[in-house]
């Protein structure tokens, strides 16, 4: 019997998740199908019951549902409590509910398996101090750099969510004007990158083989932005897409699928 899963965000038309996980099933020989579903921000919990409700196995949260969800769910990963959101739901046959976040680790695998990016002993900049960046930040922690500084446009809000983390390694939080030094990765978590709106950066922010990485993938700005300020290396946020719902196809379904040939397949979509 086929089993049933979906990704629920508003919006929801622009989501790739439906192909990449029918391009998982596929080549993992498992008997599911993947749909896109559009909630209204009024009634989540409803929509989110309904799901579970119709036989869904699980589904995918995207904005602007990630927090509220994990503040509907109590069994959580720790990855998922550290980071505040969720964003991979399992409906388990009893009933009960789990919740996890894997995004982080497939922003590291994305950088680290796909890219050749290492982390280890890095001094690494994160814009943004938003919830794409709290979710990225004990994965990254974990691979050890040597630093981590959280920057945003409020200062008080980059402070407040690298405290949250000092226990684990050495990151801190400031403001966008308050940066000093070079880096060796510099990742944007900002919205504004969106709409074309960068950060305003020193230039004395990145060295020769400082590395980019846009955690957005569908348009180019930051990456744009990086390449004209001398740049070597800058790249979307699409693998990392792909990584995650790997993370997540193999939390629902024990299998880890090839995410390299579905990044070649459908790599379009990034460009």
């Amino acid at each position: 019997m086929t089993d049933h899963y979906a990704v629920i965000g508003n919006p929801i038309k622009h989501s790739k998740s439906p192909l990449i996980h029918t391009e998982f099933a596929k080549q993992t020989g498992q008997d599911l199908d993947y749909i896109a579903q559009r909630v209204s921000t009024d009634n989540l919990t409803d929509n989110f019951r309904r799901l579970q409700q119709s036989g869904f196995k699980g589904i995918n949260i995207t904005v602007p549902f990630k927090e509220q969800i994990w503040r509907a769910i109590k069994n959580k990963s720790n990855r998922a409590t550290l980071a505040g959101a969720v964003n991979t739901v399992v409906f388990n046959p009893d009933g009960s509910i789990y919740g996890d976040n894997t995004d982080g680790v497939g922003l590291c695998r994305d950088l680290v398996n796909n890219n050749q990016i290492l982390l280890k002993e890095q001094r690494i900049l994160l814009l943004g101090a938003g919830g794409a960046a709290r979710g990225v930040i004990q994965p990254l922690l974990d691979y050890q750099p040597t630093e981590l500084i959280v920057a945003n446009r409020t200062i008080f809000k980059a402070k407040k969510l690298a405290k949250k983390f000092t226990d684990f390694n050495n990151v801190s939080g400031c403001g966008f004007e308050d940066i000093t030094g070079s880096f060796d990765i510099i990742i944007n978590a900002t919205s504004g990158a969106l709409h074309g709106s960068i950060p305003q950066l020193a230039n004395d922010i990145m060295h020769e083989n400082t590395s980019f990485y846009d955690m957005v993938y569908s348009n180019m700005y930051f990456v744009k932005w990086a390449k004209r300020h001398g740049a070597t290396k800058a790249i979307n946020g699409f693998g990392m897409l792909v990584e995650q719902a790997a993370e997540a196809f193999y939390i629902w379904r024990g299998i880890k699928p090839n995410t390299q040939t579905v990044i070649k397949k459908l790599g379009i979509f990034s460009e």
